[in-house]
């Protein structure tokens, strides 16, 4: 296959706005025909196919990815950009059904919308799926307990997918963003968004073009070989180290 992405058809799960729709308009400027998948499909470019598609609702995914094939044909790349962030409170007082909305759509949307795409490219022999998880996944925002746990979540599902495709050339990675200044932030505290930024090195927030570059190259075919991996975008946050001296 060539290493551009001529032709190939990207599903770009919530490509209405922010991070997903930098990402449906980088593939498409690199010759993908865009699916955006999203629950409020708004106004797309003119080149990309809007399909109203609730992630969290299995019967929605599976319409979507029926219109999609009928319009474009099946899907070779697929971002899930889909999420919500949630209330930003302590465990205590976090209420259950929010706990549960979060989760169902940050965690079992990845997880459905991954299930309805594989079986199309085990049998086109290709693929490549991106999971957009969050550097809260990695080390736990506070006040943001589903939130963290939901993209936690993402991540460990993206490696047990990575490995068990690994036999085909299907790729199954994600990334884990810092906060990029995007609708979701009017869903938090301005607290939080102050804490989020204090926490990055390079003192400012992810911008969605940044993103959308690295994303475009996971997903692409000269990524041949990485497979559930975790790629970092957190400016400087997600840095680990042994306290232990060197000897």
């Amino acid at each position: 296959m060539s290493n551009t992405l001529d032709g190939q058809v990207a599903v770009v799960t919530g490509g209405a706005q922010g991070i997903g729709l930098a990402v449906a308009r980088t593939l498409a400027a690199q010759g993908a025909r865009i699916a955006s998948w999203d629950v409020q499909p708004g106004h797309p470019d003119a080149d990309t196919l809007a399909v109203e598609c609730d992630v969290s609702d299995p019967a929605s995914v599976e319409a979507a990815l029926v219109r999609t094939t009928d319009a474009l044909g099946a899907p070779q790349i697929v971002v899930n950009s889909a999420g919500i962030a949630g209330p930003n409170m302590p465990v205590a007082d976090y209420a259950v059904e929010d706990w549960t909305h979060i989760i169902t759509v940050n965690l079992t949307g990845t997880f459905l919308v991954n299930r309805a795409v594989v079986p199309g490219m085990v049998a086109q022999g290709y693929g490549r799926i991106l999971n957009i998880a969050s550097v809260a996944g990695k080390e736990g925002n506070p006040n943001a307990c589903a939130y963290s746990a939901s993209k936690a979540g993402v991540i460990g599902f993206t490696k047990s997918l990575g490995k068990e495709l690994a036999g085909c050339d299907i790729a199954v990675n994600c990334v884990t963003p810092a906060a990029a200044r995007t609708p979701i932030f009017d869903q938090m505290s301005q607290e939080h968004i102050d804490y989020m930024l204090s926490k990055i090195p390079r003192a400012r927030f992810l911008e969605v073009e940044e993103a959308a570059a690295m994303i475009a190259w996971a997903v692409s075919p000269a990524n041949s070989f990485t497979t559930g991996a975790v790629f970092d975008l957190s400016g400087g946050r997600a840095t680990y180290y042994s306290n232990r001296p060197l000897t």
